[in-house]
């Protein structure tokens, strides 16, 4: 793991080293997407699946609109994934009391056991990861959110502008 090439002096050197960390991250990111994770009862799910049924099981009642923005992706996209999950026996589609067009997305029986085998997995996880952080003070790490709040809204930004071309 490389943490710095040569000396940085200027907010501009550490902002460019970020980006290539940031880059770095984002392509393993990219390869743990395209792994499969097998939890209990033999059943193999990729993250993007898991994360979504995670997210149906922490945020209910929640529809496709909203699970578009909480992953900041496309409701096609969110639609697309929920779709497939239904197909494959873990969420549960509903129309919404109040508007015929939404629905509202609840996970089955099969869900709810892959969700809990998901929490028991991502609780070891997480419990590595505030271990690793909890050297830094809570103003620092409360510096890292605010940081990479501003470079979500960046590239926000920057899709937005590429997608009018």
């Amino acid at each position: 793991m490389i943490h710095h090439i040569g000396n940085m002096d200027t907010k501009a050197e550490y902002i460019a080293d970020m980006g290539r960390k940031l880059m770095r991250i984002l392509n393993k990111r990219a390869r743990l997407e395209a792994l499969r994770i097998r939890f209990d009862d033999g059943v193999e799910l990729n993250p993007r699946e898991i994360h979504t049924i995670q997210a149906i099981g922490e945020h209910r009642p929640i529809n496709v609109t909203e699970l578009a923005a909480y992953f900041g992706v496309t409701k096609s996209a969110a639609s697309q994934i929920v779709s497939k999950l239904a197909e494959k026996g873990f969420v549960e589609k509903q129309h919404t009391a109040n508007n015929n067009k939404e629905l509202d997305l609840s996970l089955t029986e099969l869900g709810w056991r892959a969700f809990q085998a998901h929490e028991r997995f991502h609780g070891k996880h997480f419990a590595e990861l505030v271990n690793r952080l909890g050297a830094f003070s809570l103003a620092q790490i409360a510096t890292a959110s605010v940081i990479l709040d501003v470079i979500e809204d960046i590239v926000e930004e920057r899709l937005d502008l590429l997608s009018k071309k």
